[in-house]
């Protein structure tokens, strides 16, 4: 029989498709992965990846092994997860994948609050301007701006979060007046590079009948960054202007856009009690945040308007 470590290894590779990457996962040297993997194509007598200078893909053996590999993992998951909720906490490492806006300005608060309730977590944020790869188990759960159609995935809605546009005051004050959609064709746009738009629904300038953007990022911080040194105008997450207070909403009553997060996650985890709790207080805390940060920044907007602020533009 196979031996636990060596498929533990064998499901490493399988998901980096190469020995250092699962080398790196598992923090051990590329050669110790490398015999793990030779001692189990010995004792199974065949190979199971297709090896080549790109790295290791999968044959037909090692897909069949996978799905067997996995309900181990998934069995020591259980396991572990029952010895350690014997101890009357929640204990062990979850690796959260997420959009970058979410993981920059929402994350760390929600995260900081659940740690300081189970001190004997050990939370991981990875923050990707891309789809999180759960399949490769980069992540114990995702959160999303788009559920996925296809795939073994637990989907939950968390929240709806809120968009308009924004600029800084000091950009506003010397900028042309903009009063109508139209005029800002006459200001540079700032926003997502086109070509590195992994979801569809952040794809927000086409609708609005705004092709060029003159500053381009992939990611929203450095979006956030353009518009806060008068780099010109943007769509911006109402959950992220309280971090912003040198920003303001732009055309608020002509533009708003609704876009939501998701929580995704393995469809075999929701036997572990660990994973299953830590998604219930992750979910729990996001909605709270997301509340609370979209309040503060329609007080702020409205504070700008009673206070007198740039005509047709706050």
């Amino acid at each position: 029989m196979p031996d636990w470590d060596d498929l533990r290894v064998f499901l490493a590779v399988a998901r980096g498709e190469s020995l250092s990457a699962a080398a790196r996962r598992l923090k051990c040297d590329a050669a110790t992965v490398g015999r793990h993997v030779a001692r189990l194509e010995e004792a199974l007598g065949q190979p199971l990846f297709a090896k080549s200078p790109r790295g290791y893909a999968l044959n037909g053996a090692g897909e069949r092994l996978l799905a067997h590999a996995e309900r181990a993992e998934q069995a020591v998951n259980e396991g572990l997860d029952a010895l350690e909720r014997g101890g009357g906490g929640l204990a062990g490492q979850v690796r959260i994948g997420a959009t970058d806006g979410c993981a920059t300005y929402v994350l760390p608060q929600v995260c900081a609050a659940i740690s300081r309730r189970h001190p004997e977590l050990e939370l991981q944020i990875v923050a990707l301007p891309r789809v999180i790869n759960l399949s490769r188990r980069e992540a114990d759960m995702a959160i999303t701006v788009s559920p996925p159609q296809t795939g073994r995935v637990l989907v939950e809605k968390i929240t709806d979060y809120h968009l308009h546009f924004a600029a800084a005051r000091d950009y506003l004050e010397k900028a042309p007046e903009i009063r109508h959609l139209s005029d800002l064709k006459a200001h540079p746009i700032v926003g997502y590079i086109q070509d590195m738009i992994f979801y569809p629904e952040l794809d927000f300038l086409p609708e609005l009948g705004l092709e060029r953007v003159a500053l381009a990022s992939n990611l929203v911080a450095v979006q956030m960054g353009y518009l806060r040194h008068a780099g010109g105008v943007g769509i911006a997450h109402d959950f992220i202007l309280p971090f912003a207070p040198d920003l303001v909403r732009v055309l608020e009553r002509e533009v708003s856009l609704t876009r939501a997060f998701y929580l995704l996650r393995h469809a075999a985890d929701q036997r572990v009690e660990r994973l299953s709790l830590v998604a219930r207080e992750l979910v729990a805390g996001i909605r709270a945040e997301v509340a609370r940060l979209e309040a503060l920044a329609a007080r702020a907007g409205l504070a700008g308007r009673l206070g007198g602020g740039t005509e047709g533009q706050t």
